[in-house]
């Protein structure tokens, strides 16, 4: 039987080769691509993150070894406090108030007419420009701003929202938040649509109120939607640059909105240290891989209850 096999093997064995050379042909634009600005600009942060030199070119730079990642986490260094800790404040805030925001406003869309209209005008902020953003939102929150008058219209005094350094991380936190709301809203509806009816029939025949309804059924059949938007928020908050570049500047007030991208920027461009700026990034990469790993994690199904 064996023997009657091997022909109809090695007939097949052309046509195989054949496909999977056209496949490969199809695949060779997309494969060039991610070689070119993927893999090549990583491989070259990594000799710069081991190298030190004047300018970001291979005849002016000397082999470093880990004398640059030794130099960022050093005890006079600012990376690791207060820069990689506003990095993580930043995309954990950012991932909470979009996650959260999002779902409550897709629980509500989905109960209302003309979805498509409300989902329209929620991602209108998405479309917006970082600077146009940035610049609206440091007009509203000037102090003598439409926010402050709000506040002081129901008896509550003023805030330095942009000038008082306890305020200034949190409140580009719910600009950077308010800006990837309509994604997060666009994805979570798409994923409530998908949720069986029956299965939420079944638990409200069975006695179950809405808020255990919500809990036990809508949100565990929601966690591919649940981990896409808080892996994307995750990694936005992680690379966030412009919206602070804008609103802040330079990461002010002094310090309390000096994020990794941030200080990866100036301390190459501006210092022309662009061996600890690589060093920097390899860590950002890496901090990033271990919480977008932790996320899948938790997002199996079964993972919560690890």
């Amino acid at each position: 039987m064996r023997i009657r096999e091997l022909p109809v093997v090695a007939r097949h064995t052309g046509p195989h080769r054949h496909q999977a050379a056209v496949a490969l042909l199809f695949l060779l634009p997309a494969l060039l691509f991610y070689a070119v600005f993927i893999v090549l600009p990583v491989l070259f942060t990594g000799v710069l993150a081991l190298s030190t030199g004047p300018r970001p070119g291979l005849t002016g730079m000397t082999f470093a070894g880990p004398d640059n990642f030794t130099a960022l986490f050093a005890p006079d260094s600012s990376f690791l406090f207060p820069v990689l800790t506003n990095t993580l404040l930043y995309a954990a805030g950012t991932v909470v108030l979009t996650t959260g925001g999002g779902l409550v406003a897709a629980l509500c869309l989905v109960r209302l007419p003309g979805q498509g209209l409300w989902r329209t005008l929620y991602f209108l902020p998405v479309v917006t420009t970082v600077v146009a953003t940035g610049n609206a939102w440091k007009h509203l929150y000037r102090p003598d701003g439409p926010v402050n008058a709000a506040l002081n219209a129901i008896g509550l005094d003023s805030v330095g929202f942009l000038q008082n350094p306890s305020a200034a991380l949190p409140a580009v936190v719910v600009v950077q938040s308010w800006a990837s709301l309509g994604s997060a809203v666009l994805i979570l509806t798409a994923g409530l649509t998908t949720v069986p009816r029956d299965c939420l029939e079944a638990a409200a025949l069975d006695g179950a109120g809405p808020l255990t309804v919500l809990v036990r059924v809508t949100l565990p059949l929601l966690r591919p939607a649940l981990l896409f938007v808080c892996v994307t928020q995750l990694l936005a908050g992680l690379q966030s640059f412009a919206l602070i570049a804008v609103m802040t500047g330079n990461g002010g007030p002094g310090d309390a909105t000096d994020v990794a991208a941030l200080e990866m920027y100036r301390r190459a461009f501006t210092y022309g240290d662009w061996g600890t700026a690589g060093a920097a990034a390899f860590v950002l990469f890496l901090v990033t891989l271990v919480i977008t790993l932790a996320q899948l994690r938790l997002f199996e199904p079964g993972g919560g209850d690890a």
